[in-house]
């Protein structure tokens, strides 16, 4: 890194994959804000990271809501004086239980945090890097494997990353003028908490439970590091990182 080091905002810290990508931008020489609900394990994850504390700042934050989104960026440029790089990460799913099972609040809640959450952290985003100097910065939202194909009894988390698509082709294409790029990134199966129960079987497309390949984690945070380390004159408008033989080219 320079001897200015770059500022990155990384949702969804605490755990999985925000807290991989948060300790390897830290270990990377980043300046980085880690937000999540939970303070004390962003804490934990700047201790577990090995540098000097002053490179990370945890801002515990529901994204979801407004007003915590604007603390989240105020925050990091008050402590590290911009914002050089968005990762929106953080998400939830529902009960995988038949879609016409699901209660209203059962959907609300996902489209909150995963969709409405990432549109917020965009606008922020936005706001803060247009009017800082230099100029721009770059925002990486997290689509999922879902963001293409859906797993059964997945409506709302799939219906949600779909629209992250959207949402990364809009902020890109309204991001030009500013100097900000906006690309996404695709995850399928990589070894986390959340996705532990591949491992044990999980349901098909033709209704047969199946084990799935699991990939590592630090996979996904060097694939992330790699593509906010590029100049803002090149953007991964698209990335998929995936356990390689897990069900998703193809039929199954």
């Amino acid at each position: 890194m320079s001897q200015n080091p770059k500022v990155a905002i990384i949702t969804g810290a605490s755990a999985g994959i925000g807290k991989a990508v948060a300790i390897t931008f830290l270990k990377a020489g980043w300046k980085v804000a880690l937000a999540g609900r939970r303070g004390d394990m962003l804490e934990a994850a700047i201790r577990e990271s090995g540098v000097d504390a002053a490179n990370g700042l945890a801002v515990a934050t529901d994204v979801a809501d407004p007003d915590a989104v604007k603390n989240l960026f105020d925050s990091t440029v008050k402590a590290f004086g911009r914002v050089d790089m968005v990762f929106n990460n953080a998400g939830v799913n529902a009960p995988g239980i038949p879609l016409e099972e699901l209660s209203f609040e059962q959907w609300q809640s996902v489209v909150n945090i995963n969709l409405t959450g990432s549109f917020l952290c965009v606008r922020e985003a936005f706001r803060v890097m247009k009017d800082q100097s230099p100029r721009g910065g770059r925002i990486i939202n997290n689509g999922s494997i879902s963001a293409h194909a859906p797993r059964p009894n997945s409506a709302p988390y799939t219906a949600t990353k779909h629209a992250i698509t959207g949402l990364t082709k809009s902020a890109s294409l309204d991001g030009r003028k500013y100097d900000i790029a906006c690309g996404q990134i695709d995850i399928g199966n990589a070894a986390t908490d959340m996705a532990s129960r591949m491992a044990k079987g999980v349901p098909q497309a033709n209704g047969e439970i199946a084990i799935e390949p699991l990939m590592d984690v630090q996979h996904v945070a060097d694939s992330v590091l790699h593509m906010a380390s590029l100049p803002l004159a090149s953007n991964v408008q698209f990335m998929t990182v995936m356990a390689t033989k897990m069900p998703f080219v193809g039929r199954g």
